[in-house]
């Protein structure tokens, strides 16, 4: 990769980029803003601004998106008559969950074994960094050749649909005839890969009620209905004794038929212990990307510490369900609502309340812009070829950009390969990953202006 200069910029570019890496990361950008300060992330955003104004685009601005946060936006003109690329990242960031069990301070950069750890460091602060790189590389190296326009989120990780609810208010603004999402990951490190499909997701906060108020459990418990354990059997029903999802009326037998996952992978990069089996059934490829998967993501009942013996009158959680390319989000909602009220005993009262939704998403790999980003990634790693894989998470906007512009051609890359431990304690990224994802960028945007 050396003998190429744009490879050669990128490089030297590298400590510049784990600086600014360093800033972004300190910002504490959750924008759940009862948890984490507004100004936490209209510093983050305005810290995005400032960069890209610094680059020479013009139309910089932080659009205030409905759901209360602000995406950066910011235009780079190239020659008369170029193709125009969108490039996407977000700079909003999960929470650090339990700080003590982080071996840095989460919201600060810092080197270990190799990896740069810190919230946000692959998902998703370094894929603003990886834009940034690439259009240095190329503005140091003959220029630009595409019109770019940039978009940063500022509430990815809250799935409020923000900035999709402003894309459909504008549809102008995002139109491209590329798009590239840095959102996404290599199936490991090393091996460069595009996500073509992309799992839907929807949110759903279920509350069971019993009683007019808890109840001793000595004098009452045997007869009184316990809350907290109707909606223990309800969260139960949620899966087949092999841990596969149920959720009646849904479909759970997709296969999957691009790059496999081995169960020993798998394992590995999931850090399963030893002895512990893992869930489902067909391959593991078929469980992450093309089938639903339930998740309890919190419940609320009272501590172990400082319980008492109480039956409770009132219990809820908070359930997400992915769902697969070609299942209807909203519809998968319907189904999980009304399997939480099927399956509610006692004839306990029962409410649910969807809380986020977003859309399943499958790219078309046939395009002449993944031929340009399989050329590219050829140079950006040596001696491999370009895999197509799965994700099984979600990228709501993906679809509502597919909605609005049906011709525009849509990859996702990025910085989350399993190493990386989004979302959870030691986020971290490979700077050998961002160094080569933006030289393969900056390729791409060369090898699709002359396509």
């Amino acid at each position: 990769m050396s003998s190429n200069p744009v490879a050669e910029t990128v490089a030297s570019l590298m400590p510049r980029a784990k600086a600014e890496l360093a800033e972004l990361v300190a910002f504490k950008s959750v924008a759940d803003f009862t948890q984490f300060p507004k100004s936490e992330s209209e510093a983050a955003a305005n810290w995005v601004a400032d960069a890209l104004r610094a680059e020479g685009f013009v139309d910089v601005a932080l659009l205030d998106t409905p759901d209360g946060t602000q995406s950066v936006y910011g235009y780079l003109p190239g020659p008369e008559g170029a193709k125009t690329v969108l490039l996407y990242a977000h700079y909003d960031v999960q929470p650090p969950l339990d700080e003590a069990g982080w071996t840095t301070p989460p919201f600060e950069l810092s080197e270990r074994d190799g990896r740069w750890y810190g919230r946000g460091a692959a998902d998703c602060k370094g894929g603003v960094i990886m834009h940034l790189l690439a259009l240095r590389a190329l503005k140091a190296n003959g220029g630009v050749p595409v019109n770019i326009k940039v978009i940063a989120e500022g509430s990815e990780e809250q799935g409020t649909g923000g900035l999709e609810r402003y894309a459909e208010e504008h549809p102008e603004l995002l139109e491209a005839d590329t798009i590239v999402i840095g959102d996404a990951g290599n199936f490991r490190v090393g091996l460069p890969t595009v996500t073509t499909t992309l799992r839907g997701m929807t949110l759903v906060r279920v509350r069971i009620d019993t009683l007019a108020g808890n109840l001793h459990s000595g004098q009452f418990g045997g007869a009184a209905p316990d809350a907290l354990a109707a909606l223990i059997r309800v969260l139960d029903s949620l899966r087949a004794e092999d841990g596969s999802t149920t959720v009646d009326g849904l479909d759970a037998t997709g296969t999957w038929d691009g790059l496999e996952y081995t169960e020993e992978q798998f394992r590995a990069d999931a850090k399963v212990l030893d002895g512990v089996g893992l869930i489902g059934d067909g391959t593991v490829a078929d469980r992450l990307w093309a089938r639903p998967a339930v998740t309890v993501l919190g419940i609320d009942c009272p501590p172990v510490v400082g319980a008492t013996p109480s039956v409770h009158s009132s219990a809820r959680a908070l359930i997400s369900l992915r769902v697969p390319p070609g299942v209807d989000a909203a519809e998968a909602t319907k189904l999980l609502q009304a399997h939480l009220q099927a399956h509610t005993p006692w004839d306990a009262r029962v409410t649910t309340e969807q809380i986020g939704q977003g859309q399943a998403f499958r790219a078309d790999a046939t395009s002449p812009a993944y031929q340009a980003m399989a050329d590219a990634m050829a140079v950006a790693y040596p001696g491999e070829t370009m895999q197509y894989a799965g994700e099984g998470g979600s990228i709501p906007l993906c679809n509502t950009l597919a909605g609005l512009y049906p011709q525009a051609e849509i990859l996702l890359i990025g910085l989350s390969e399993p190493e990386a431990q989004i979302h959870a304690v030691n986020e971290s990224v490979s700077p050998e990953e961002l160094e080569r994802l933006s030289v393969a960028e900056a390729l791409f945007l060369r090898n699709y202006a002359a396509g």
